[in-house]
């Protein structure tokens, strides 16, 4: 019998849709992972962060297990723009999911040339992440304050008509005045949140487990975090929040979802389930259908929650 009610996972994000709300952190998705599952049933492709030039990354050990997740100081090792034109793209724009370029820089300048360099055929959206180190701010990330974050989200709207996501740090006292700075600047969606700050030493050599002493620590560890900070964002600005961080059941996904995001970037569960995101886009299907839902809308930011929350 036909099903009356079928289930619509579709998202929108500004001007781009999505087939469904799930999609992969930058820095844990790659093609060795089409071995495993079809890479086309994800609402969106995230590719690792790619700089202009080559990169090798930071000193090894570069990863570190922790009891809730794990502690990278991998240092966004980059093959440059050169190989990402004709190599990656090419590869990547053969799927039929968007294609969503993440790139980095450590100055206005790089970024906004990096921005205009990417604005390819083929590219559905740019995520810049402004978390890294800003060498003209004292090597303060560009998220970590409003001034800087307005600074380089305006430089790069200035060279892309394509979306803008712009990916934020729980590294800041500020959230909600740096999400408003990169709205205010012209970001199409945010991106919240990359990796927490952190490190973890060796008792028996007293020595820091990270060859960078401190890395971003990811995994459930910090998903109350971004939880928290989605909820904020989602309140306070009026475009597409993206969530991050720690996400790796139906759970994680809906409390997501209806705290305000439109769509999740799985990251560290990758790592220990290469197939989970294929799985969580069965499972959210299947709870939908259970629950005789048939559009994410009723779900998305639907948290029943007083006006105005402690601490914001």
């Amino acid at each position: 019998m036909k099903d009356l009610h079928p289930v619509d996972l579709s998202v929108r994000l500004g001007a781009l849709t999505l087939q469904n709300p799930i999609m992969p952190a930058s820095g844990t998705f790659s093609e060795d992972l089409a071995d495993v599952f079809d890479l086309d049933v994800l609402g969106a492709h995230v590719l690792k962060t790619i700089m202009h030039g080559t990169r090798a990354g930071n000193p090894t050990p570069r990863v570190c297990d922790m009891q809730s997740g794990m502690i990278n100081a991998i240092g966004i090792p980059s093959k440059g723009i050169t190989y990402f034109r004709e190599e990656m793209l090419p590869y990547w724009s053969a799927y039929r999911a968007p294609l969503v370029v993440s790139i980095s820089a450590h100055s206005f300048d790089e970024f906004a040339r990096l921005c205009g360099e990417v604005s390819l055929p083929g590219v559905a959206a740019i995520e810049a992440n402004i978390s890294c180190p800003n060498i003209e701010a004292d090597g303060n990330a560009f998220a970590m304050r409003p001034d800087t974050t307005h600074e380089v989200v305006t430089r790069l709207r200035a060279e892309t008509d394509l979306p803008l996501w712009a990916k934020l740090t729980p590294n800041t006292g500020e959230p909600i005045g740096v999400a408003l700075a990169a709205e205010a600047a012209g970001a199409d969606a945010l991106v919240v949140a990359n990796t927490m700050l952190g490190m973890s030493i060796d008792i028996g050599t007293r020595r820091p487990r990270l060859g960078n002493v401190m890395g971003g620590m990811s995994g459930p560890a910090i998903k109350p975090i971004a939880l928290r900070m989605t909820y904020q964002c989602a309140r306070a600005t009026g475009i597409p929040v993206i969530g991050c961080g720690g996400i790796s059941t139906l759970e994680d996904v809906l409390e997501f979802l209806i705290a305000g995001a439109r769509a999740v970037q799985i990251g560290t569960a990758t790592f220990q389930s290469p197939t989970v995101m294929a799985r969580l886009i069965g499972d959210l299907r299947d709870w939908m259908t259970a629950q005789g839902i048939t559009s994410l809308d009723e779900v998305i930011g639907s948290i029943e929650a007083p006006e105005a929350g402690a601490f914001e």
